[in-house]
């Protein structure tokens, strides 16, 4: 099986670019600099250092921890025994230095991927992005150990400043495809997965956008005053944006039990705050149209605590209205806000399965209570929102799936006395 074995998790692979080309044509080489040839080519294949045979510890983290968060770059954290050397940045003599350039092959933003490959050889990417820093150890009489710090592409988004833009009738969607299409971003067209989006933002001089504006605070400015839905990087270095949260179709991908069941787990988070509360509620567009919406019954029970939006890019009056009350939760509700598993408490198939889960999936969470002389369960269904992986060499693979209430709806099936009922809860797939 290919990769490195981590102790009851599977096998992992670390590749860091090196800036190499492995079959790169070359001018005036012999063999590299060949007209006409097959071999070595004009564009190359990047070489990829597999540095997980030295990795200590591995942390990535990406999306965010609550729904009413922002989301930020993901990140990823390892740290390596530099055992021969090849990180050391002076070394003229590792396997990766760059002599031709004078300079280290292992650098600054070359591209990182972290690995995981399934029980039938599949690679499954947990990470994708680029290295930010290296920051070395140097032991004296011991080995050298480096802590590299890795971000995926929210992170180049957030270096990129956008021209004056005339913007156009367009959706959330559509208006993100154009920013992303602009030639001072550029980026990569089949590196999107760009919902439409369900709202239309608005087009006159009030929404121009001026020079010098991120492009990666635009981007979110769009989905957190507009759409409200999802702008993450995926675990494959996908930029994805989804729409609006709504109503999610019951179909979890991992069922977590404690009763002996389903997904083993060692810990879940609950939440029962005043905190998630919102019932009232005001959106301003650019424009300056505002709407406020409000919950008499809430606001009566739990005092006043507002939500505000100053800098909406919704330009419609229905969908001004529409955010708002869309933003309020008039009532605090009692929830599942994270839970965790170590792989070596899972089937195979079950660690295959959790190395794909992804934001914006859906899992379930239930839990024993002691209730008099028994016990009680109670069980949800809720919408990932953010995952931490943990690699250990001493203790394997842990991963911790941060969490938010969805409205579940259910998959109609004919003549069920439950499910049968043609409603707001039981819905054609």
């Amino acid at each position: 099986m290919p990769g490195t074995a981590v102790v009851d998790s599977g096998n992992y692979e670390l590749k860091i670019a090196t800036g190499f080309q492995v079959d790169a044509f070359v001018l005036d080489d012999a063999l590299k600099g060949v007209l006409d040839n097959t071999e070595y080519v004009l564009d190359g294949t990047t070489e990829f250092a597999n540095v997980m045979d030295s990795t200590i510890k591995v942390m990535v983290r990406r999306g965010r921890r609550d729904v009413g968060d922002q989301f930020s770059a993901g990140t990823m954290t390892f740290t390596i025994q530099d055992v021969d050397g090849i990180f050391n940045p002076f070394d003229k003599n590792s396997p990766y230095y760059d002599t031709p350039q004078a300079k280290p092959g292992l650098a600054p933003l070359r591209a990182v991927q972290l690995i995981r490959y399934s029980n039938t050889n599949v690679p499954e990417s947990l990470f994708s992005g680029y290295v930010v820093n290296y920051d070395y150890n140097f032991a004296l009489g011991g080995l050298d150990t480096v802590t590299v710090y890795c971000a995926d592409q929210f992170y180049l988004l957030a270096q990129t400043y956008l021209d004056e833009l005339n913007v156009t009738p367009e959706t959330s969607g559509e208006r993100i495809e154009t920013v992303l299409d602009l030639p001072e971003v550029d980026f990569p067209a089949g590196a999107r997965a760009i919902s439409t989006g369900t709202v239309n933002l608005g087009h006159d001089f009030h929404y121009t956008v001026p020079a010098g504006t991120n492009a990666l605070q635009y981007l979110t400015q769009i989905n957190e005053t507009a759409e409200f839905g999802r702008l993450f990087m995926s675990r494959s270095g996908v930029l994805t944006f989804q729409d609006r949260i709504g109503q999610t179709l019951s179909a979890p991908v991992a069922d977590f039990h404690d009763d002996g069941t389903g997904y083993k787990y060692d810990g879940v988070g609950i939440s029962f705050e005043a905190d998630s509360v919102i019932n009232r509620s005001v959106v301003i567009a650019l424009d300056g149209d505002t709407y406020t919406a409000t919950d008499a019954v809430s606001i009566s029970t739990y005092f006043i605590q507002t939500s505000s939006i100053a800098n909406s890019l919704l330009h419609q009056a229905s969908e001004i209205q529409a955010a708002a009350e869309y933003l309020l939760n008039p009532e605090p509700e009692a929830r599942y806000t994270s839970v965790e598993t170590k792989f070596l408490m899972l089937t195979t198939a079950q660690k295959d399965t959790l190395a794909t889960v992804d934001i914006g999936d859906t899992i379930s969470i239930e839990k024993s209570f002691a209730s008099g002389t028994g016990t009680t369960q109670l069980a949800q269904e809720l919408s990932v929102e953010g995952i931490d992986h943990y690699l250990d060499f001493s203790t394997g693979h842990r991963v911790m799936y941060s969490t938010a209430p969805t409205t579940i709806v259910y998959e109609l099936i004919l003549d069920n006395a439950i499910y049968g009922v043609l409603d707001a809860e039981n819905v054609l797939g």
